[in-house]
């Protein structure tokens, strides 16, 4: 369905591009973006997203399709069936259409979000908050790559050794996690959020199925790469990119260039 509508067409068309200029504290998204969050921000940040349910319940479902050859047999049954997608082939296109999206709602819902009111400052404090969420994808790639050759483990359909864990998943994830944290910073009601959010789930959600149905990885394989998304897109937002930060980096144009400031609050 064209990249499952281009994102919803990008969370119609960035859910319509938010409505105000800062957030509620008077801040602009992505002004505190920081570099240097301190090790007691980085230490609160990954216990924060080890406590996350995004995380510990797919690792936990994933221990559990360990017992009793429940993983293998759930795999063989989704691929002989294929209850969702209708086939093995249509699985495939839609988790390419489905991981997609997720990279356009994220998109989407970061343009959408209060950057200020001065273009300058807005293409700033974008770019800012975009290098954070941009890294949070990229680690989650890398991390995907080095767990998928460290455990070698061989396809449902056996084409490679590069099953565990999913990287369509892990990308889905990372990428919805981040729409869904650049939507509470959006100003909308709550069930326009609800509504949001739950388009953003569906789409995470179906991009692991259809993985399993494709018969290119097993269910803990997808569960794996959910929990590794949502883990790296919660610590990012927390550490890096959350207002309220103990310091931050400020771009700001002047005449004939930019001023360039590290803030640090005690």
């Amino acid at each position: 369905m064209r990249r499952f509508a281009t994102g919803l067409v990008a969370l119609a068309v960035a859910l319509p591009c938010g409505g105000c200029a800062t957030l509620p504290t008077g801040r602009a998204w992505g002004a505190d973006a920081t570099t240097r969050p301190g090790w007691e921000r980085v230490r609160q940040a990954a216990a924060d997203a080890g406590r996350d349910p995004w995380v510990w319940v797919p690792i936990a479902g994933a221990l559990a399709f360990q017992v009793d050859g429940l993983d293998r047999r759930t795999s063989d049954w989704a691929r002989e069936h294929t209850p969702v997608f209708g086939s093995t082939q249509d699985a495939e296109r839609w988790s390419d259409n489905l991981r997609a999206a997720s990279g356009f709602m994220m998109l989407g819902t970061l343009i959408a979000t209060p950057g200020g009111d001065d273009p300058g400052e807005w293409t700033v404090n974008k770019l800012k908050g975009g290098a954070v969420e941009l890294a949070a994808v990229g680690a989650t790639s890398l991390a995907t790559s080095v767990l998928k050759n460290t455990a070698g483990r061989t396809r449902p359909d056996g084409s490679d050794d590069e099953s565990f864990p999913s990287g369509h998943t892990s990308s889905a994830a990372v990428s919805g996690r981040l729409a869904k944290a650049n939507l509470d910073s959006i100003a909308m009601n709550d069930a326009a959020r609800r509504a949001a959010g739950l388009g953003i789930d569906v789409t995470v959600i179906g991009t692991a199925w259809a993985r399993v149905e494709a018969g290119a990885h097993f269910p803990s394989d997808v569960l794996a790469g959910m929990a590794l998304g949502n883990f790296l897109a919660h610590f990012a937002t927390e550490a890096f990119l959350d207002p309220g930060s103990g310091s931050s980096i400020t771009l700001t144009p002047v005449d004939g260039g930019a001023q360039l400031s590290w803030n640090v609050r005690f």
